[in-house]
């Protein structure tokens, strides 16, 4: 799946198969709208087909994690999916919400964090809390994985985790500058396994989707004016180019 192959247009030009980028977001997408069908229908009918839809997106998830042969997988995350379906409002399938820190030193350094589950490099990142403000989680998130006690100064992005490629489920990722005011480098011993501060020109690699925010990060650290980071309207929006920025 996404490996490069060729299919021919309707007009007998060649286009590109679809990317796994594409499948992955295909199948999330299909998935959140059979869930939440499936939170508000009284009809035994349309549960039916939402059911349907999420097998067919699971499908689609499995073949593109472990290839077709892996699709006898699919029933597992199908039992996943429905186990979450709730009733009414509370069953509306929408992107989970993360919090991250741009932290700058006086050296034009950021701090970055190794990730323990997944050995990807990343700006400090954690889930939104509930009963924290987005401000109030990064301070705490920055501090749990880093040591480092900051202070928060302003929004500066808000990232499709999916369409970036730092998330694998649909996630809106809220960006913060922050400046460090205390604390001692020490990274958390179960969500880390490595901290630092990295320059421009010597960063760690494999870094998440620098190729989207690092510029506008830097810009950031340097004090240059800039505007809030957000990733632009595709056209059309499920046949667009999935990379536009």
């Amino acid at each position: 799946m996404g490996d490069g192959r060729r299919r021919w247009g309707s007009v007998g030009r060649v286009e590109p198969a679809p990317s796994t980028k594409q499948l992955l977001r295909w199948s999330e997408a299909l998935a959140g709208i059979a869930r939440t069908g499936l939170g508000f229908t009284e009809s035994l009918y349309e549960q039916e087909r939402f059911e349907e839809i999420l097998r067919v997106a699971a499908d689609i998830r499995v073949a593109v994690d472990e290839g077709v042969d892996g699709a006898e997988d699919a029933d597992g995350l199908v039992e996943e999916w429905l186990s979450t379906v709730g009733k009414g409002v509370p069953g509306y399938v929408t992107p989970k919400v993360a919090v991250g820190a741009a932290v700058g030193n006086d050296q034009g350094e950021i701090l970055l964090v190794k990730r323990a589950d997944s050995g990807v490099w990343l700006y400090p990142t954690g889930w939104a809390d509930v009963g924290y403000s987005a401000a109030e989680v990064v301070v705490k998130e920055v501090e749990e994985e880093t040591g480092i006690e900051v202070e928060v100064g302003r929004l500066i992005a808000v990232l499709d985790g999916l369409r970036v490629g730092m998330s694998r489920i649909p996630l809106y990722s809220l960006v913060f500058q922050c400046r460090p005011v205390g604390g001692e480098l020490k990274a958390h011993p179960l969500e880390c396994a490595d901290v630092g501060w990295f320059s421009r020109d010597n960063l760690p690699d494999p870094l998440a989707g620098a190729e989207r925010w690092g510029g506008h990060v830097f810009a950031a650290l340097r004090g240059d004016p800039i505007e809030v980071l957000y990733d632009s309207v595709r056209v059309p929006t499920w046949r667009g180019d999935p990379d536009k920025v």
